[in-house]
């Protein structure tokens, strides 16, 4: 079942958000029991503590939900979230929940709630929320929904989540929103012009793909492109068995893109929205492309191959080219692309690049609406000599490790060439579960760039 908050409900048991200067107060303000049982277990209002309360009967009738202060709080994402596993089942509500804390409370509840059980039976949270005043439901609904999609095609094994399965969620997607879907496959990506998609998913048996979707006939234009490697083992540069076990995340961007489509179509979004994914398998077999090959982009430009491993900015320089075919009014790409932006800022933050300040300006200040944080990289330009080896127009690894990510956004800026590009370096994965946020499969930036859209598609 999809992310749902109930409707608004007098009789929903209360959960009492409370700070630790709001604390006595509140504990004051209990019947004897209820204090005597907080007082007991020494609750703190530490960010994420959770104290169901007894009734006159001993039944659960109510909860504190600790807020701590703002320092600490800033340490959860979703400070509220962990009430959804932790609380018997029910319809609940907040009361005291300060406006500003509203959504991030709805968002995170509904988040928390997100099980990936295809493979084993998950336990489900039973306790669900009333929405909380002053709130719009059916966006916070959405949100969730993209997310929770965004995590499902991420963890699920590359078995079950190849190009084929990839381009049959976008079906999926497409067919519950009226969008539309063409697909380029296997030889046809030579006979249209998309060498190095295939280049690159030429050495497996699963056909490498281009997926083409378009939903709105009125509005700006909205490019996304995600970058779907299904598996990357690699390729002839093969990778390390450590390197390779997670790899089916190297599809993140696609489902990333794919959740945001989801949170635009679902609430209406006024605009034209495009999704180009090159979906490739990056395997081992003597069809597969080598180090050393030189290789011709739809867009004219040659590069030459120094490492197969770094094949995600090759698929989706094809795709960009032909994005910037129309020129749209804002072209973005997401992708699980280098390690170095993980070196640079860790899992939990968004990599972005940005061609103008105002664009990156607006989505800073929409990113923390969102909880979803992001951090402006830039587009180095005394940097693209690293790019450029000499026999042919670019270089896709350049030798010597400095400044991968920089190196590659800039690798893609040659094909983006459309004058408002946002380029986000995802890593897609929750290494350690948090509330609202479980290990595992992870949208980065999508919401964010929701909650900006508005402002960044502003006539």
């Amino acid at each position: 079942m999809p992310p749902r908050l109930a409707p608004a409900d007098a009789d929903a048991r209360p959960i009492t958000a409370v700070t630790p200067d709001t604390l006595e107060a509140t504990l004051e303000a209990l019947p004897e029991l209820a204090r005597g049982w907080a007082r007991a277990r020494a609750f703190s209002a530490a960010p994420g503590e959770i104290l169901p309360l007894p009734g006159p009967d001993g039944a659960v009738a109510g909860a504190l939900a600790g807020l701590g202060t703002p320092e600490a709080r800033a340490r959860l994402r979703f400070p509220l979230a962990g009430a959804a596993s932790l609380l018997p089942e029910g319809t609940w509500r907040y009361q005291s929940l300060p406006e500003g804390l509203r959504a991030n409370a709805a968002l995170g509840w509904l988040l928390e709630t997100y099980r990936f059980d295809i493979y084993r039976a998950q336990t489900p949270a039973p306790a669900r929320l009333a929405a909380p005043e002053g709130i719009d439901p059916a966006r916070i609904e959405a949100m969730a929904t993209g997310e929770w999609l965004t995590r499902d095609l991420i963890n699920t094994p590359a078995s079950d989540m190849g190009p084929a399965e990839l381009e049959g969620a976008a079906k999926t997607l497409a067919a519950t929103f009226g969008a539309r879907v063409e697909t380029i496959e296997g030889a046809d990506l030579l006979e249209r012009n998309f060498p190095l998609i295939h280049a690159v998913g030429r050495a497996s048996p699963r056909a490498p793909r281009l997926i083409d979707l378009r939903w709105g006939d009125t509005g700006p234009t909205l490019t996304l492109v995600g970058k779907g490697v299904c598996f990357d083992t690699g390729g002839l540069n093969l990778k390390p068995g450590a390197s390779m076990g997670l790899m089916k995340k190297d599809m993140g961007g696609a489902a990333t893109v794919l959740g945001l489509a989801h949170m635009l179509m679902a609430t209406g979004a006024p605009l034209r929205l495009r999704v180009l994914t090159p979906a490739v398998e990056n395997s081992v077999s003597g069809q597969a492309f080598r180090p050393g090959d030189i290789l011709r982009a739809r867009n004219g430009l040659t590069v030459e191959i120094n490492n197969t491993d770094a094949e995600g900015r090759l698929v989706l320089a094809d795709a960009l080219a032909l994005a910037c075919e129309e020129t749209p009014d804002l072209l973005v790409s997401m992708a699980t692309l280098t390690g170095a932006a993980r070196v640079a800022l860790g899992p939990d933050l968004a990599p972005v690049y940005a061609t103008t300040d105002a664009d990156f300006a607006a989505l800073a200040e929409a990113a923390p609406r969102a909880s979803d944080p992001v951090w402006r990289m830039p587009f180095h330009i005394p940097y693209e000599p690293m790019i450029e080896p000499g026999i042919a127009d670019l270089d896709n690894a350049p030798s010597g490790g400095m400044a991968g990510s920089i190196t590659a956004a800039l690798f893609l800026r040659r094909f983006a060439t459309a004058p408002r590009y946002l380029h986000f370096d995802i890593y897609g994965w929750n290494p350690q579960p948090a509330p609202g946020r479980p290990k595992g499969g992870a949208g980065q930036g999508a919401r964010a760039l929701f909650e900006a859209l508005p402002a960044l598609l502003r006539p």
